[in-house]
């Protein structure tokens, strides 16, 4: 029997989420040779008592169990020598931030597996919370938009706990003719696409979008060959530019001018063009007023992030001239709001919660039980005190 703990969240601001639910939990105990036992806390979505009345265990100590299941990164102090971990590490793209977690996962001879890497064979992304993060982020972005522009209100989406709430809260809105462009392609950008629909905002071809305005609100989904093109020839081909990203220039300059609402959810790295430069908020004809930074890489895809935001304060704005960050909703186009928050689906944790179990247990947990799994193996960074052959490019940051 393998045995499971849910650990309690250590990294401040305390993460509300889990990887778990409990009635999953009581679940996978009947279906599974597998015994779940839970840390206490105080502060995650479902209480100690709803893990306790569906049969499942808790305890403080989790030293008995096999793997430990987080969400957020482990507090270095907090982690125990020769355990298998599954969490979001951050460590993947050498985040100087983490580079102390790194090597501590190394020195406690810690397995390593990042929810972020586990993949199939194409290198689909298993699992993650990034409907949710979608979800919540284009919320974000049409609520900092009508404050900014005191055009209408929406509220906070954790003011409203569920995104059953959230949908209701719809239905008394009417947007103005705004403009919305959404980039990228994965599981964020069905987020995104999720709530353009509940708000009747309608889809326009990227071309249509560049040449037309309309008398409701629109939006585009700029992704691949729409926001993409080689430098050489213009042509976009998908293994090519995840290959050879450098080759490829971003075609997003030519919308600035056509939007109002910027919602981002690329993937994006330090080897792919962003989506403009710092200079390009001085533009005279730049529109955006309200940008949503889905994916919250700072000074990334979008320069002008100059840090993460929280849920309690999810907007700053900046300044056109000076490129300074001040304070947001300001009514005039002399500033641009931008929302940061880095942890967006927890603003809806129960929900994002249940979704992101539901697939452990269908994609993940099976694998894990195996005695080899390429999708396990493919999300381990490091064990038995030493990097993976296929995380070996970190060895720089880890040792």
């Amino acid at each position: 029997m393998v045995r499971i703990g849910l650990i309690r969240e250590g990294k401040r601001p305390a993460d509300t989420r889990v990887a778990l639910t409990p009635a999953q939990c009581a679940e996978l105990q009947a279906e599974y040779d597998v015994e779940i036992v839970v840390q206490p806390s105080p502060e995650r979505c479902y209480s100690d008592d709803k893990y306790r009345e569906a049969g499942i265990s808790l305890s403080e100590d989790m030293s008995g169990c096999d793997v430990l299941l987080g969400i957020k990164e482990v507090p270095v102090e907090q982690l125990i020598g020769g355990k298998t971990y599954f969490f979001f590490s951050h460590t993947k793209k050498k985040q100087p931030y983490n580079q102390k977690l790194m090597h501590a996962l190394i020195a406690k001879k810690i397995r390593m597996i990042d929810y972020e890497c586990l993949t199939h064979s194409d290198e689909q992304r298993i699992l993650g919370f990034g409907l949710f993060a979608g979800i919540v982020g284009a919320h974000n972005g049409l609520l900092t938009y009508g404050r900014k522009t005191g055009l209408y209100q929406l509220p906070a989406a954790h003011e409203v706990r569920t995104y059953e709430d959230v949908i209701d809260s719809y239905d008394d809105i009417k947007l103005p003719n705004i403009k919305i462009a959404v980039t990228g392609s994965g599981k964020v950008a069905a987020g995104v696409l999720d709530v353009m629909t509940h708000l009747d905002i309608e889809p326009v071809e990227p071309a249509d979008y560049l040449t037309h305005e309309y008398e409701y609100p629109v939006y585009t989904h700029l992704k691949g060959m729409t926001l993409y093109a080689r430098k050489d020839n213009g042509l976009f081909h998908r293994d090519d530019f995840h290959a050879n990203p450098e080759a490829y220039k971003c075609l997003f300059s030519s919308y600035v001018n056509q939007t109002d609402i910027l919602m981002n959810g690329i993937y994006w790295d330090h080897h792919v063009a962003r989506l403009f430069e710092k200079a390009d908020i001085q533009r005279k004809d730049w529109r955006i007023q309200a940008i949503a930074d889905i994916t919250c890489d700072i000074d990334g895809s979008v320069p002008i992030n100059v840090g993460a935001s929280t849920i309690a304060e999810p907007v700053y704005g900046i300044d056109r001239v000076t490129q300074q960050r001040v304070a947001p909703y300001q009514q005039t186009k002399d500033t641009i709001d931008v929302m940061a928050v880095d942890n967006l689906p927890n603003e809806l944790p129960c929900d994002a919660s249940e979704y992101f179990g539901l697939h452990f247990e269908k994609y993940v947990l099976g694998e894990l039980l195996k005695e080899q799994s390429e999708i396990i193996e493919r999300a381990t960074i490091c064990r038995d005190g030493k990097l993976t052959k296929q995380y070996e490019y970190l060895s720089d940051y880890a040792y």
